[in-house]
């Protein structure tokens, strides 16, 4: 008998789009409408209206990033595991990196490509999560096998010149000095995100790769929580996904509580 599992899915589809205003987006309305399958990667050669982390706008030409986003299937209580489904995308998306612009490619907790001090790209995950439903004389059970995971990723291959608001941007070609062709990188790059989630339960080194390409690790740093900027230095991430860092005490960080206060 066929394995049933979606991960078992020959050839998934590859979607090329002139422009779109946000590749996850379409991504979603793609598994609202029943047409998506694990491993469909959706790619724009512009994005009019893409998001990054806490909202902010990801803007980008045509041919200048790679814009895309791949629809993953989780396994069963997978969809609850945050932190090992960011860190293997995020693994993905920095050895696909690394490749081309070297082993200065690092991990900015939570989910920022960096290479040495500039911003390379930056990873949004968004995962549609199936709720119970009212039926006759209660509601139904949560049917996990309506759980998806969107990855939306970009990255900068070809500029030179970035809007005079962004902190410390850098391209590929500015590393490299070379051209590079967005589409023909994203299909490989999806092709890497893919294979990484299918692995996510067999990888015990995830949680320590991670920590081994994590931005300023070891470092002094400043970051601001509320109305505080404080000093600290990264020891690492916690198997949960929490920042931990030493002031004068360890602390623990969650994502979303705390900015990196970068010098430009």
């Amino acid at each position: 008998m066929a394995d049933p599992s979606p991960h078992n899915q020959p050839f998934p589809p590859f979607i090329e789009l002139l422009s779109v205003d946000s590749t996850n987006n379409y991504a979603r309305g793609l598994v609202h409408a029943g047409m998506a399958q694990h491993g469909t990667a959706v790619f724009a050669h512009e994005q009019t209206a893409g998001r990054g982390q806490k909202g902010r706008v990801w803007e980008a030409g045509q041919n200048m990033d790679i814009l895309l986003t791949v629809i993953l299937k989780p396994l069963p209580g997978q969809v609850w595991q945050a932190f090992k489904m960011s860190a293997g995308i995020a693994l993905a998306t920095a050895d696909f990196f690394s490749k081309y612009a070297g082993d200065e490619t690092k991990i900015k907790w939570p989910n920022d490509i960096y290479w040495q001090d500039r911003k390379a790209g930056g990873i949004l995950i968004e995962n549609i999560v199936s709720q119970p439903l009212p039926v006759k004389g209660g509601i139904s059970p949560v049917n996990e096998n309506r759980d998806w995971t969107l990855a939306g990723i970009g990255i900068n291959i070809n500029q030179v010149k970035f809007p005079e608001n962004l902190s410390n941007p850098v391209s590929l070609k500015q590393i490299t000095g070379k051209y590079f062709d967005p589409l023909e990188l994203a299909r490989e790059l999806a092709a890497l995100v893919t294979a990484r989630f299918e692995t996510l339960d067999a990888a015990d080194d995830l949680h320590e790769r991670y920590n081994q390409l994590l931005y300023k690790k070891g470092q002094q740093v400043k970051l601001k929580k509320g109305n505080r900027v404080f000093e600290a230095r990264i020891d690492g991430v916690s198997a949960e996904g929490q920042l931990q860092v030493f002031t004068s005490i360890p602390e623990s960080l969650d994502s979303g509580e705390v900015e990196w206060q970068l010098q430009p």
